[in-house]
C-alpha cells in the first residue's frame, strides 16, 4: 500500500563470520503496543513469525507506546506465543519509558521533574520495571548491557537505548570471545558508532523508515543526528547493520510509502 497500513515479511541471506551452522533470525522491531497498535495487528505479527520457524527471535524496541495500562497489557499476551529454539530475547526503545512516566532517573542532574509527558532525547529515565516483569512472565528475556552465549558459534548481545538508558557496548560484550559469531540488538542506530567492530552484525530499529518517504526527497523524518542514513535497511559503516522499518506506528496512525515490515534473517556460515 502506498497510503495507510499494511506489513511485508521480508527475507534475507547473508553470510556471517562465526557461523558453523545455519542460523533463522526474525527480528521485530518498533511495535508501538497502545494507542495505535492493538490486538489484531499483533497476532497476524506474531502468526506471521511462527510461520518462519526461525531459531531465534528478537525485538529491536519500542514494545509499547502508551502510559496506560488497559491499552498496553491486554495486548501483551499475543507475545507469549512468540516462541523459538533459541528464545526471544529485546532490548527497550526510547518510548517504552512512556509506560512508567518517563521518570528521570537523574532528576537534579538533568533538571527534569521526576515524572514527565516529555520524551526527550539523551536523558536516562528509570526503566519501565512493572513492563519487563510482565513480558518476562510472557517467555521474553531482556539484555541489558549483556550478553549470552546461546550456542557454540552465536554469542547475542544488547545494550540499553541511547536516549533514555545507558548503554554500553563494553558491558554487553564482556563475556564475548571470538571465533563465534557476535550479534548485537541496539534500539537506536545513531549508537552504532561507538561499538566496536567485533560485533559481527548490528540489528537495530528506531528510525521506521522515516514512515513518511516522499518522492524526490525520501524519508521525511527519521529521529536520528545522521538524517536519512539510518532510515532502513543494510549499512555497512560505522559497522554492519540491518535497520529495520519497524511494525507500528508512532505520531502519527499513517505511512506512505514506507511499508511496515517484520524481517527474517537467514544467516549461513561464512565461505
Amino acid at each position: 500500500m502506498i497510503l495507510g497500513y499494511n506489513f511485508a515479511v521480508q527475507q534475507y541471506r547473508r553470510p556471517l563470520r562465526g557461523l558453523s551452522a545455519p542460523l533463522r533470525v526474525a527480528h521485530l522491531s518498533d511495535l508501538h503496543i497502545g494507542f495505535f497498535m492493538r490486538q489484531g495487528s499483533v497476532r497476524r505479527w506474531v502468526d506471521a513469525t511462527l510461520a518462519a520457524r526461525p531459531d531465534l527471535i528478537v525485538i529491536t524496541g519500542d514494545l509499547t507506546d502508551a502510559d496506560l495500562e488497559h491499552q498496553v497489557l491486554p495486548t501483551l499476551s499475543e507475545l507469549e506465543r512468540l516462541k523459538a529454539p533459541l528464545g526471544t530475547w529485546a532490548v527497550w526503545g526510547n518510548h517504552d519509558y512512556r509506560f512508567s512516566g518517563y521518570q528521570a532517573r537523574y532528576p537534579t542532574q538533568n533538571g527534569l521533574p521526576r515524572r514527565s509527558k516529555a520524551n526527550p532525547p539523551r536523558v536516562p529515565m528509570l526503566p519501565p520495571v512493572e513492563l519487563e516483569k510482565r513480558l518476562q512472565e510472557l517467555g521474553i528475556s531482556f539484555l541489558h548491557n549483556a550478553g549470552v552465549q546461546l550456542r557454540d558459534d552465536l554469542f547475542l548481545a544488547g545494550v540499553e537505548d541511547l536516549w533514555h538508558g545507558e548503554p554500553s557496548a563494553e558491558q554487553a560484550l564482556a563475556h564475548y570471545n571470538s571465533p563465534s559469531a557476535c550479534l548485537l540488538i541496539c534500539h537506536n542506530p545513531d549508537y552504532l558508532y561507538q561499538v566496536p567492530r567485533s560485533v559481527d552484525l548490528a540489528l537495530c530499529g528506531h528510525t521506521h523508515g522515516g514512515q513518511v518517504v516522499l518522492p524526490w526527497y525520501g524519508p521525511v523524518f527519521t529521529s536520528s543526528l545522521y538524517g536519512q542514513k539510518f532510515a532502513g535497511g543494510w549499512v555497512d559503516d560505522p559497522i554492519p547493520a540491518f535497520i529495520s522499518r519497524g511494525l507500528g506506528l508512532s505520531t502519527a496512525p499513517i505511512r506512505v510509502a514506507c511499508p511496515a515490515e517484520l524481517v527474517i534473517h537467514h544467516f549461513e556460515p561464512l565461505g
